[in-house]
């Protein structure tokens, strides 16, 4: 799966959990918080996004994030362990 991919899943799960934001108003340079999300908005957000993407972030990982666009990199990049991790027949 291709990076904008994965921004475009964050992004739904943005404007799915944020009232009031559509996809097209995310700014993916700005943080949750930035566009109105509580804490626990923030945990929905990822854990939707881990969910569908299927691969799981380390919470360490998750604090160090200071945007969107980090959080994306960050999902991508656990998917493409994933790929790399997984046994070919």
């Amino acid at each position: 799966m291709e990076r904008e991919e994965v921004a475009s899943v964050v992004r739904k799960h943005v404007a799915a959990v944020i009232v009031d934001l559509k996809v097209s108003d995310i700014d993916m340079s700005r943080s949750m918080k930035d566009l109105g999300a509580s804490s626990l908005d923030m945990v929905e957000v990822v854990s939707l996004a881990m969910r569908e993407l299927k691969v799981k972030v380390p919470r360490s990982e998750l604090g160090k994030l200071t945007n969107m666009d980090g959080l994306v990199d960050l999902l991508h990049a656990s998917m493409q362990e994933k790929t790399k991790a997984a046994p070919t027949s």
